[in-house]
């Protein structure tokens, strides 16, 4: 317990205890190059995985479907050509979950 006379420390209390190193922990860790491709395409992406529906998002908008852009629900052979695209998608979502 401290004295009543002592005076207070002008530092602040230290959050983190030092590294071995006399670092913190990560503070000069460097990204695998292999796992930044992945995460640098995921973003570019804007998702992770495989894209399921190749249908441009603008086409489910008001706008698209009032411009009466395909949809795999309002035009049968826009749907065709998506079950087509579907038909590889169970490898590719098998080689994404290989790069783990």
């Amino acid at each position: 317990m401290a004295n009543v006379n002592d005076k207070p420390s002008k530092e602040p209390p230290k959050l983190f205890k030092e590294h071995p190193e006399g670092k913190r922990p990560g503070e000069n860790a460097q990204p695998d190059p292999e796992v930044q491709k992945v995460v640098d395409r995921e973003t570019e992406q804007g998702f992770r995985g495989v894209e399921v529906d190749p249908t441009p998002n603008e086409n489910y908008t008001v706008d698209g479907v009032v411009a009466g852009a395909p949809t795999p629900e309002t035009d049968k052979q826009h749907a065709e050509s998506v079950r087509a695209h579907l038909l590889g998608v169970d490898e590719q979502a098998e080689g994404v979950a290989k790069r783990r």
